[in-house]
């Protein structure tokens, strides 16, 4: 029995000794594919036996594969980042993985239909929607860690005698309606009432 234990350990710290490995190679080929731009030849078309790439915004494909790969390389390292964090706030890291990714299409866009008008100007207008979301979810996940560290219910707070809205308090309020539906409560006419003020 111990001889298994100790060859699925063995496998499992080797594995992750491999995929360590491997992301730090990648991490480390991250100059090369950001300076794989030089092999790109300057001029307005590319031709291979594969395909032709015409690059009519930037009217040179040097300076196209430059932009892309510049927006590229720093969008596949937050992505390894991402994969990789163990940290409770990792889904941050998607706002920024979102504005390269945005940043890259909109460069492939304004390259492969040669509009000559920016979009890139409002970007933070189209990210917002999806910046709220992951932010809401981190601070969720957030209220979520220090309930547990600090032993904190918050199902408790709708059994305390604390209320945001009302001055009444929440003790208050279930004494009054405790009395109000006992069978002897008495409730005065309006002229017994302003008698006895």
């Amino acid at each position: 029995m111990t001889k298994l234990k100790n060859k699925l350990s063995t496998y499992a710290r080797s594995k992750f000794l491999l995929l360590g490995s491997i992301i730090a190679l990648l991490i480390a080929f991250s100059p090369y594919l950001f300076y794989l731009y030089e092999i790109f030849p300057n001029g307005r078309v590319w031709e291979t036996s594969f395909f032709t790439y015409e690059s009519k915004y930037y009217e040179d494909v040097l300076t196209a594969a430059w932009t892309f790969l510049g927006k590229l390389t720093p969008l596949f390292l937050l992505l390894i980042w991402f994969f990789t964090c163990k940290h409770w706030w990792y889904h941050s890291i998607l706002i920024p993985v979102a504005m390269y990714m945005y940043q890259l299409v909109i460069a492939f866009y304004q390259d492969a239909y040669a509009h000559t008008y920016t979009i890139d100007t409002n970007q933070l207008i189209y990210l917002a929607p999806f910046f709220i979301v992951i932010l809401s979810i981190v601070y969720l996940i957030r209220i979520k860690i220090f309930d547990r560290v600090y032993g904190i219910d918050l199902s408790e707070i709708d059994e305390t005698d604390v209320s945001v809205f009302s001055s009444v308090s929440e003790t208050d309020r279930r004494q009054l309606k405790f009395f109000q539906s006992e069978e002897e409560y008495w409730e005065p006419t309006e002229e017994d009432y302003y008698s006895r003020l």
